[in-house]
């Protein structure tokens, strides 16, 4: 099975990386989901970032297309579009959301992350710098 989602790469002014823990998991990865019925990639992370973080997306660019296995789907594959964006107003952990947690993404903390992120994400975006 494949989950389809939209995810956001949110930075402070020191560079750093917003990562997100849903309720009841384990594991950190970016803030975004699963888009609905007639959603385009904008208007999922526009919805998924009020929900989760109260914030309003101001921008957003492509950084790329990712596929590892889910996090929190046992046995399926997440396939993520992942975007640079920029957000209006205080972030906050709202609906689903336990935990934020700020990263060096060149130097994440020992903490249990999402495999999208870990293997594809930071690597990518590492990389580029």
């Amino acid at each position: 099975m494949i989950v389809s989602v939209v995810g956001a790469l949110i930075r402070d002014p020191e560079g750093r990386l917003l990562l997100v823990r849903k309720r009841g998991t384990e594991r950190y990865m970016l803030p975004g989901g699963k888009r609905e019925p007639g959603e385009d990639d904008r208007a999922a992370l526009a919805r998924e970032l009020l929900e989760e973080l109260g914030v309003r997306l101001a921008g957003a660019e492509l950084i790329g297309r990712f596929e590892a296995p889910a996090a929190n789907e046992p046995g399926a594959t997440v396939r993520s579009h992942a975007y640079a964006v920029e957000v209006e107003g205080g972030v906050e952990a709202r609906a689903e959301i336990e935990d934020l947690l700020w990263i060096d993404p060149a130097a994440p903390p020992d903490v249990p992350l999402a495999p999208l992120l870990a293997r594809r994400i930071l690597p990518a975006i590492t990389a580029a710098r």
